[in-house]
């Protein structure tokens, strides 16, 4: 039964991983210029992302460990978008900057989310799932689908062949990364902090930002994705612009996968006698931050 329901997640991962790389292709480039018979910059990248996550799979099934689930995804993103910009024929200024915001985000969180899981021993999404080869597979596999539309956009952008001045739009593209990328790093070290002051068991954090909103680290991480995708809207063409997807799939995974609503029901679970929580709970935005208090 196991490896049925891999197969099936499998082959959906697949399906939908050709229409973006068939999409993100559109008026790209191509590994080699003068054989456009060969792979597409973008299709290799979507390689890249899968046969990182495969080759990590084996050693993390061996140990029976996730510690470097996240690493190996930070590292994927980065071989993906350090990929696509040395292939790319024109290092353009748009090209230049999304390389650079991808890669230092991926550099941050996945450093953050290393250290995290190595102080607390485990992360309690993989206690079952690490035991089961198969079930373990889909979480790898998975990883490497939201590398690439996650990236989508911005590997297109820098592979595309309809280049474009940066503007006015990228500039705005720009400072939503900025506020974005900020918002989730300011977030993310004060829940650290907090973690290493407070029982966590006892107590909830419901200060700084996250006085503001339940969960503005994931706030942070979907305008950021926002910035990027306005940033490559304008060197997208055609079909390529299926690659802006890349922002919803983020909101659709913190929101209804394995973000918001995985943590809103630990919490539920944990202080459902908590009338201080209950009252945090009803008094603050799930997502969206209020702006006074």
């Amino acid at each position: 039964m196991q490896f049925i329901r891999a197969l099936i997640v499998h082959v959906a991962v697949f399906l939908i991983a050709v229409g973006i790389v068939w999409a993100g292709s559109f008026s790209g480039q191509w590994l080699n210029a003068d054989i456009e018979t060969g792979l597409t910059v973008f299709a290799s990248c979507a390689l890249i992302a899968f046969i990182v996550q495969w080759i990590a799979l084996i050693p993390a099934y061996v140990l029976k460990t996730e510690h470097f689930y996240d690493l190996t995804g930070g590292a994927t993103y980065l071989a993906v978008i350090i990929f696509a910009f040395i292939q790319s024929e024109q290092h353009d200024l748009r090209s230049i900057i999304l390389t650079c915001l991808v890669a230092i985000w991926a550099i941050r969180l996945a450093g953050f989310l290393f250290l995290r899981v190595r102080k607390q021993g485990s992360d309690s999404r993989f206690d079952q799932i690490k035991l089961n080869f198969w079930r373990f597979s889909i979480a790898w596999t998975v990883q490497g689908l939201w590398v690439l539309i996650t990236a989508g956009a911005a590997i297109a952008a820098i592979t595309s062949n309809h280049k474009t001045d940066f503007a006015w739009i990228g500039a705005f593209g720009l400072l939503l990364w900025l506020i974005g990328f900020a918002i989730e790093a300011i977030a993310d070290n004060q829940k650290r902090r907090f973690k290493q002051q407070k029982n966590t068991h006892k107590e909830f954090i419901q200060t700084g930002l996250w006085a503001r909103s339940r969960h503005p680290n994931y706030f942070g991480e979907i305008l950021l994705w926002i910035g990027v995708a306005i940033i490559a809207y304008p060197a997208l063409y055609q079909w390529q612009l299926v690659t802006l997807i890349s922002p919803l799939f983020v909101i659709l995974l913190l929101t209804k996968i394995s973000g918001i609503s995985l943590q809103e029901e630990q919490a539920d679970e944990r202080w459902a006698d908590n009338h201080d929580y209950q009252t945090y709970k009803k008094n603050t935005p799930v997502l969206i931050p209020k702006l006074f208090s």
